[in-house]
């Protein structure tokens, strides 16, 4: 491949941007027929993107033919007809317009079940909060008082955490609360220990403010903490009730084992809490912050109880970086809606919240238990399903010989989205590929049609 300069311009996705640039290279014929493309992860490296934003403009391009995937050698050009140039080259000012065929179905973790969203009862308070002066108003820098108050509530009584309301900073994201986070913490430290495989997003966010990434290696029984006092960071990242992406939830003794090393340390855990509310066995583990608060920074959202899109997160830092926090970001504007702040501090405020949650929970159990059943009626010993304890997904670690490349390709063609799980790995990675399914927003006819096209286009 020729040394191109990639510019990333104006709101395009980048994923977007380097499947044109690549799409341009191959029909220019700066890229000839079998020639190797850079791997996702040197190509992810190069143009300083993760990893997910260059399979997926791969993806594109294998969909529509102009590369190819061959297992664990790589991705490599295919021959292209003559006619495809002379038609681009006929008309250069028009969009071309391509045919993406649509999914069947979109295994994506992180969507939420449509069906049973309590929106008029939402609708109905939205409407209500509207009519408020404050809604008219920037709001808090720090976060609407009244859902912090339910938020301190409501962390009592499920998860154990004793917390004022003061203590609690709310935000748009995990994500943007970890780069306001980073930017406090690196004043003290250079460095920080993440669980590996572990949360793409936020090793993202840590990267950004500059620090070093130690790795604590995780397997599908748990994490593995025996180098932990060889390592010289003195800040850990981890999500000790739902690993991700294993699912895999830390035991007491480890949790106790790591508040000690936080101590000895005059650290920090980062503990997050994305989705401890549906555990399907047993009731939720306590949190970590609930066993000492003065050591563990807390992080919570809505999006994957609740709505995705209504952009809510919360963080409940110790006195120490509270005051710290505040400080650096006084004058900064909220970086999420008063609205949906206002609406969801009266919704938990009049009993919906936790209705929503009983019900949810029992939905969701019901869903990966039929998905679990189906999956393993129609693949048998050619799976093994990982997480099925809790979540709103599972891993299926596949014992067919293919790549994960090639798993994904296969499954698109087949009208079936499915997805990595390569990019939650840092160096220990797996012995066969592992595919994420999410089943939260599928109903039970649809999870079937996905894993009847799976069994189609894998074996």
């Amino acid at each position: 491949m020729k040394n191109t300069i990639f510019t990333f311009k104006g709101d395009t996705p980048k994923y977007k941007q380097i499947y044109e640039q690549f799409k341009l290279f191959i029909e220019q014929g700066d890229l000839l027929t079998d020639e190797q493309l850079p791997s996702i992860r040197q190509l992810a490296g190069s143009l300083q993107v993760s990893r997910n934003t260059t399979l997926m403009a791969y993806e594109q391009l294998v969909a529509e033919g102009y590369i190819r995937g061959e297992g664990k050698k790589g991705y490599f050009v295919n021959e292209l007809e003559p006619y495809i140039f002379q038609k681009s080259s006929i008309s250069p000012d028009k969009k071309q317009i391509t045919s993406v065929k649509p999914y069947s179905v979109d295994f994506r973790a992180g969507a939420v079940d449509q069906t049973h969203f309590p929106l008029k009862t939402w609708r109905k308070i939205s409407n209500r909060i509207l009519n408020l002066k404050e809604s008219f108003f920037y709001g808090e820098p720090f976060g609407e008082v009244n859902l912090r108050q339910q938020i301190a509530v409501y962390l009592l009584q499920s998860r154990g955490v004793k917390t004022d309301a003061d203590a609690i900073i709310i935000g748009s994201s995990t994500q943007q609360l970890l780069l306001y986070l980073g930017h406090i913490l690196k004043d003290d430290v250079s460095s920080i220990i993440v669980e590996d495989p572990g949360y793409d997003g936020a090793r993202e966010a840590f990267q950004l403010n500059g620090f070093k990434l130690e790795t604590l290696a995780v397997y599908e029984t748990g994490a593995d903490f025996s180098s932990l006092e060889r390592m010289k960071s003195r800040l850990i990242y981890v999500a000790p009730s739902h690993h991700s992406p294993y699912g895999v939830s830390m035991s007491i003794q480890q949790r106790h084992a790591l508040i000690h090393w936080a101590n000895r340390r005059h650290g920090y855990i980062i503990e997050d809490d994305y989705d401890s509310e549906f555990r399907y066995t047993q009731q939720p583990f306590p949190a970590l912050a609930s066993i000492d608060s003065a050591r563990v920074i807390y992080l919570g959202n809505f999006s994957k109880s609740f709505l995705p899109g209504i952009r809510l997160s919360y963080m409940v830092l110790p006195q120490p970086l509270l005051h710290r926090y505040k400080n650096q970001f006084l004058h900064f504007e909220s970086t999420t809606s008063i609205l949906s702040q206002l609406t969801m501090a009266k919704f938990m405020e009049e009993g919906e919240w936790s209705r929503h949650i009983k019900r949810m929970r029992l939905v969701y159990k019901r869903k990966m238990q039929h998905f679990v059943s189906v999956l393993r009626k129609e693949f048998e010993q050619n799976i093994s399903i990982i997480g099925e304890q809790s979540g709103l997904y599972v891993l299926i670690k596949v014992h067919l010989k293919h790549s994960e490349e090639w798993l994904i390709h296969r499954a698109s063609c087949h009208g079936v989205k499915v997805y990595p799980t390569s990019i939650y790995f840092i160096k220990n990675n797996s012995d066969e590929p592992m595919i994420k399914l999410g089943f939260s927003n599928l109903s039970c006819d649809e999870m079937e049609l996905g894993v009847e096209l799976l069994k189609k286009a894998w074996m």
